[in-house]
């Protein structure tokens, strides 16, 4: 006699299913031919569409709620196949929400009472879950949007600020960009101020064809540029061919130091222009460019000037006029300094006594020295020259904003005679 004969079914079912009963999802228990016996009060409220689904099978129930075929197709092989089955996503229609839910089953047996046997299972409501993770990646999406936008607006920002730093000195660009003092403010400082222009540079620009003018000039002011960051310079403005820089503000090495720094600056520029004479030649200008240079020291009033629509940072003062007046008065390819440059770099700079000018507002004469060179053999040697005068080849670089790539072409250079020797090498030897 087996035990489950002395024990009343429904109370060992009842027992059995008492874990279920008051659980948060929706249970069910079937038998092996999956008709529902027991379903708990949440499986009522998970789905209250159902009416009475004790007795039916539970495929049927599923296909009430509108389980698409193929999961249940997948539960039933499911649990034939392992005893047990996971469908972790079922989404239905509940009185018009959208839910979703995940169906764990799987067939339970007890050697005691065979009316334990049969299949256990629950619907677990993911609704919540799957809502939060869908926001979640609506997020994550939207970051990366995000992401994307800001990376677009940075490199947009970035091209205006390369753009932009081609209109200022780099002293000036970086005070903006840091939100520096020097920047917003006016102040008397101690400069010295220097300028430059091409000679005849109104006949040039009235014999050359716009096109051939423009590269002659850009060249001309991407070199005189590239040295005066060299020498940290602040470059004020170009006026047409003219040139205007300043030492001594934003950033200061003293009023000595800024000079002497302000004489190699000219020097520099001086015999680069010697160095790019013949590939000014080739170029249409008869002669090459030869330029003059003014430079001047004194208080000065810098700062930005000008309109709420454009600003200028500049400089302005005595200094700048004489300056320019000397720059007009120099010799052809020669530089003139002020009393007050000249008592500064004498000690280091070569220089002649060249004349005194009278200005208009200034109470004395202006004495003018002609700049020869630093007196420093060492200080000469250590100038950088781009040009190479050697008994077999003359090597000229007429632009150095991007040295690099005259590098590469020098290689590229090099490597064709190579293979032209090579080539040369291999006719000789056939014919011998």
């Amino acid at each position: 006699m087996k035990l489950e004969e002395f024990i009343k079914r429904e109370s060992v079912l009842d027992l059995s299913f008492f874990n279920f009963s008051n659980a948060i999802t929706a249970a069910y228990f079937a038998s092996n031919e999956l008709e529902v016996l027991r379903v708990n009060n949440n499986f009522k409220r998970f789905f209250p569409v159902l009416e009475n689904v004790t007795n039916v099978l539970f495929t049927s129930v599923l296909e009430q709620l509108g389980v698409e075929s193929h999961l249940i197709d997948e539960f039933e092989n499911g649990l034939k196949k392992d005893g047990k089955v996971l469908i972790p996503r079922i989404e239905l229609n509940i009185e018009g929400e959208e839910k979703v839910y995940s169906l764990l089953s799987a067939v339970t047996t007890n050697q005691d009472f065979s009316f334990l046997n049969g299949i256990q299972g629950q619907f677990v409501d993911r609704t919540i879950e799957h809502k939060l993770r869908a926001e979640k990646e609506d997020l994550l999406d939207q970051k990366l949007r995000d992401q994307a936008i800001i990376e677009e607006k940075s490199m947009h920002l970035e091209n205006i600020a390369n753009r932009l730093a081609k209109y200022l000195s780099p002293q000036v660009y970086k005070s903006i960009f840091t939100e520096e003092e020097a920047s917003t403010t006016h102040k008397r400082k101690n400069l010295t101020v220097f300028f430059s222009d091409i000679v005849n540079f109104t006949d040039l620009s009235d014999t050359l064809e716009p096109e051939k003018l423009a590269q002659i000039i850009n060249n001309y002011l991407s070199e005189m540029t590239t040295i005066a960051l060299e020498c940290g310079g602040t470059i004020d403005k170009f006026i047409g061919d003219a040139v205007m820089v300043f030492f001594g503000d934003p950033e200061s090495l003293g009023e000595e130091e800024d000079a002497l720094n302000c004489i190699e600056m000219a020097l520099r520029m001086k015999a680069r222009v010697e160095e790019l004479r013949e590939y000014w030649v080739r170029n249409g200008v008869k002669g090459g460019l030869d330029i003059r240079v003014g430079i001047a020291t004194g208080h000065c009033t810098v700062g930005n000037f000008g309109s709420n629509q454009r600003m200028d940072y500049t400089a302005l003062g005595g200094p700048v006029n004489i300056s320019a007046r000397l720059e007009s008065k120099a010799p052809k390819n020669e530089i003139l300094i002020s009393d007050a440059t000249h008592n500064l770099i004498k000690g280091k700079v070569e220089t002649n006594y060249f004349d005194e000018i009278k200005l208009k507002g200034f109470a004395r004469p202006i004495g003018i020295h002609l700049v020869k060179d630093f007196k420093s053999d060492n200080h000469k040697n250590e100038r950088k020259t781009y040009s190479h005068r050697g008994k077999h080849i003359d090597i000229d670089v007429f632009d150095v904003s991007d040295i690099r790539s005259a590098i590469e072409e020098l290689k590229a250079v090099s490597t064709k005679f190579e293979d032209l020797i090579q080539t040369n090498t291999k006719k000789t030897d056939k014919k011998q």
